[in-house]
């Protein structure tokens, strides 16, 4: 996943970067991982060069934090992040087996609580079948999740991905993924939901996102076009937009503020 991204190594690469993709027409970038052992992103050396992103070219900033502290999270917020993305993963033996990192569940709990103390806009992910393409720590982390306010609230769904260890691994069934939305609709009934970009496309993609329409999405990421379809004869009014699906709370205010 990380050679589809643009390489940025050092704060000085990242801003050249983000001066390179303002001259192509960018609104914004996404500034992701790989992580460290500990499931952290390294961020600590990037929040200054953040901020004059911010200061010098104005782009929207989302960054994937991974595991977080309070001390990160309040230089984020200092840098003018504009939305933090975070994994949850709500079971210990999947942080341990597929994912081999040295944390628990309790860090992820603890990362969830540093950013809702830094006052960052926050939107969590959580992952369907992450174990293997099996539902295990899914509805622990729409628990953890639910003591907090999310700005929003993604759903992705594992992919088995060629090259990987976990290639010839099921995904999990579209109507299971929609099992968690339709749970996490009933949990957070006025944050907006998104199925996002990382789920597995052809066949299953096109009766996921109809599925998601049903159990109650007000986003989706890259939809089939028989998704829009369906979702139209619905009676939905449809909007498109070229921004990183996190966003969706920002559409959901503009639309609001427009109505009222």
């Amino acid at each position: 996943m990380l050679e589809t991204m643009y390489p940025a190594t050092t704060p000085e690469k990242l801003f050249e970067l983000c001066k390179k993709l303002k001259r192509r027409g960018a609104l914004g970038c996404l500034i992701s991982g790989g992580c460290l052992p500990d499931g952290s992103v390294p961020l600590g050396n990037f929040v200054d060069v953040i901020e004059k992103i911010k200061r010098e070219l104005g782009l929207t900033v989302i960054v994937h934090t991974g595991v977080i502290d309070f001390q990160i999270a309040k230089a984020l917020v200092q840098s003018r992040v504009d939305v933090a993305l975070i994994d949850i993963i709500g079971s210990d033996e999947t942080i341990r087996e597929v994912c081999n990192m040295n944390v628990t569940v309790k860090d992820y709990a603890r990362s969830l609580e540093a950013l809702s103390k830094s006052h960052i806009n926050f939107v969590p992910h959580v992952i369907v079948g992450i174990h293997y393409g099996e539902l295990k720590g899914e509805w622990h982390a729409l628990e953890i999740i639910s003591k907090f306010k999310p700005a929003a609230l993604v759903t992705i769904a594992f992919m088995p991905i060629h090259g990987t260890q976990m290639e010839d691994v099921q995904p999990p069934r579209p109507v299971d993924i929609a099992r968690v939305i339709a749970t996490a609709k009933s949990m957070f009934p006025n944050v907006p939901l998104v199925l996002g970009c990382m789920r597995p496309k052809g066949k299953h993609r096109r009766e996921t996102d109809i599925l998601a329409i049903r159990a109650g999405v007000n986003a989706i990421a890259f939809p089939a076009e028989e998704a829009i379809e369906f979702a139209k004869n619905q009676g939905y009014e449809v909007t498109f937009s070229s921004m990183c699906c996190s966003q969706i709370y920002a559409d959901v205010e503009k639309l609001h503020s427009k109505r009222t």
